[in-house]
């Protein structure tokens, strides 16, 4: 009998759209691959299209698809927050992920740890995904899998219950010439 999480490796190979716990809150995600399951996700959130989409990632290398560069410094920065509840905007210049940065060639990246073993796994098969919060523009944040059904309904192709999920979003910081700028302070309180 196949899990949830196998359950959820499969939609998302394939345009689907999921709302799983993540290590903050519930997300709605899709794979950076899928510009369909993507534009979905813009559609059914009701979010401004303008705004970019947060990208989960497993491990320092999956940056490389996305062509960041990351030098010495940078990753010296990068390993105090990772993995952990950190977001980090980092620019990306690539054209190819537009549909993710919207023009503003940035991307919020967070890498999840092993503790979060489901979700890494998945992330490990998978690849990146982006992982927006489930809720509607505007709204707050789904903390049970009641609420996130109550905004999307059947838009979305499995739901995964993790029971309540509350707390602080990421906490989100740029890094640019090694300089960190907090640009909202979440779970993790950066200096």
């Amino acid at each position: 009998m196949k899990t949830d999480w196998q359950k959820a490796k499969k939609i998302l190979m394939n345009d689907g759209i999921v709302v799983l716990p993540t290590d903050t809150l519930y997300g709605l995600v899709a794979s950076v691959y899928s510009k369909k399951a993507i534009d979905k996700i813009y559609r059914i959130k009701e979010r401004d299209k303008s705004k970019a989409l947060i990208v989960l990632i497993y491990s320092l290398k999956d940056l490389e698809n996305f062509n960041v560069k990351i030098n010495k410094g940078l990753a010296k920065i990068l390993k105090k927050f990772w993995p952990g509840e950190v977001s980090v905007l980092l620019s990306c210049k690539n054209s190819k992920f537009i549909y993710i940065h919207r023009g503003t060639k940035e991307i919020a990246f967070r890498m999840i740890g092993k503790e979060n073993i489901n979700l890494y796994s998945l992330l490990k098969k998978v690849g990146p995904i982006v992982a927006p919060s489930a809720n509607k523009e505007c709204f707050t944040p789904a903390e049970t899998i009641k609420e996130a059904k109550s905004y999307f309904y059947n838009d979305v192709d499995l739901y995964i219950n993790a029971g309540k999920k509350t707390g602080d979003p990421s906490t989100l910081i740029r890094i640019k010439y090694n300089n960190i700028e907090v640009l909202r302070q979440g779970k993790i309180k950066v200096n």
